[in-house]
């Protein structure tokens, strides 16, 4: 993902890196804020990606989810899959992302 990193969190044990960014995401709503995002790195043999869940704030205050995946640093479209247990991964991100926690009530 591009943007400037206002403030990492990794957690030793899940390897799961929570961020706090300064940046912006062009949605079909227009611009939005990114608030919180998690990246979730997962690997299927030697292939090597991460899944990255973010809270967007559109310029009228309206939240959005954005769930992609990333290879290389890209976003890219298609669909997200996750393993049962990086789900718990996930979770364990998502408790220091409080507000991406909040907003899907999890």
């Amino acid at each position: 993902m591009t943007g400037v990193a206002v403030r990492s969190l990794y957690m030793a044990t899940a390897r799961t890196k929570v961020q706090r960014k300064a940046s912006t995401a062009a949605t079909p709503w227009g611009p939005a804020d990114v608030v919180e995002e998690v990246t979730v790195p997962q690997r299927a043999g030697e292939k090597r990606f991460s899944v990255v869940v973010q809270l967007l704030e559109t310029r009228g205050g309206e939240r959005l989810i954005r769930f992609a995946y990333t290879t290389e640093g890209s976003a890219r479209r298609g669909p997200v899959t996750m393993r049962a247990r990086d789900l718990e991964r996930l979770r364990a991100a998502l408790e220091r992302a409080p507000v991406l926690e909040e907003t899907l009530g999890l």
